[in-house]
């Protein structure tokens, strides 16, 4: 008797592979997004999973998905969040839902394409726990390599893993680090800085990059440097550390140039043409010290918000097989 082996393009109940895509205001890229991802799939020969997570998007991009969940019911699962959380948020969700063994993050922009998929699943199968993508190539403008160039800077240092670039979000997972990452609560987090805090073995492999050709980026400068600030705090006392060790420094040369106008007042005289240098220090010091409450007031809020214990997402609907936790 002869046993009838299923289709490629059918699920298992244990996915080997789960590729995980936020979606926010992408339906000029859907479609093609959906036909690449399928094709690409197929021709690694392992059962896979496609999560696409809506992240409040005021577009047809939830009906799309819908018809992309019509077209692929086997393989493609969509949620819906009731409002806009954030790319990460939605990366989490995708993370609670997913069943693979080998997780895969992937932007719905098609600047990273879907066809380096398979190079990732073979890097991380060589025994590595997380394996990023290096956009070797960047097509993005100055305004937004710069930023870019500051993240990396920061999560080299905060993390102790030294990467290229922090910010592709073409990524390889195990499940292991998954499972890790699913068990922190914190209400804002940067996931590729804390999938390496959680892995033993990170590897990082050049990736193509495409200049986007349909739709606009989400992340303008003022969002990046946003980001840059909100990893710094997020990750790291760093920040108040360098404040504090500033304002100790400064407090000796004020030390020692009061030493100097007292010596020079009884050997020269009262100074009458240095106010305004007075005035200058004095600026200096008021912007040091409203510095150093802006980022003890971050860390405050940080706390504040965690203490609250709001959910990070709220899941609307869900398309597909297993409705998953609303986290």
């Amino acid at each position: 008797m002869t046993q009838q082996v299923a289709p490629l393009s059918s699920v298992s109940p244990e996915p080997y592979i789960s590729v995980i895509i936020p979606v926010f205001n992408e339906e000029e890229n859907l479609r093609e997004l959906g036909e690449r991802l399928m094709r690409t799939l197929k021709t690694i020969g392992r059962p896979f999973e496609i999560i696409l997570v809506d992240d409040g998007s005021t577009d047809r991009s939830w009906d799309l998905l819908a018809e992309l969940h019509d077209q692929y019911p086997e393989n493609l699962r969509a949620l819906q969040f009731n409002r806009n959380f954030g790319q990460h948020q939605a990366i989490f969700a995708g993370f609670q839902a997913a069943r693979g063994q080998v997780m895969i993050t992937l932007d719905a922009d098609l600047q990273n394409p879907p066809e380096e998929i398979p190079r990732l699943v073979a890097k991380l199968e060589e025994g590595y726990d997380t394996v990023g993508g290096w956009r070797e190539d960047r097509r993005d403008s100055l305004f937004r390599r710069l930023p870019s160039h500051l993240v990396n800077v920061v999560m080299s240092k905060v993390t102790g893993t030294r990467l290229r670039d922090y910010g592709c979000m073409l990524r390889a997972y195990r499940r292991e680090v998954i499972d890790s990452i699913n068990q922190c609560h914190e209400s804002s987090s940067f996931i590729p800085a804390l999938a390496n805090l959680y892995s033993r073995r990170v590897a990082e492999i050049p990736v193509g990059h495409a200049e986007r050709e349909r739709g606009q980026s989400k992340y303008g400068l003022i969002k990046l440097l946003r980001l840059n600030f909100d990893l710094m705090t997020g990750f790291s006392n760093f920040p108040i550390h360098v404040v504090g060790f500033t304002g100790v420094a400064i407090a000796f040369l004020g030390l020692f140039f009061g030493a100097f106008l007292l010596l020079r007042r009884l050997l020269v005289g009262p100074e009458v043409e240095g106010i305004f240098t007075l005035f200058a220090i004095l600026f200096i010091f008021v912007g040091l010290n409203t510095l150093g409450l802006a980022l003890i007031g971050e860390y405050v809020g940080r706390i504040y918000r965690e203490v609250r214990g709001r959910p990070r997402y709220v899941i609307r609907q869900t398309l597909g097989p297993d409705p998953v936790q609303k986290c």
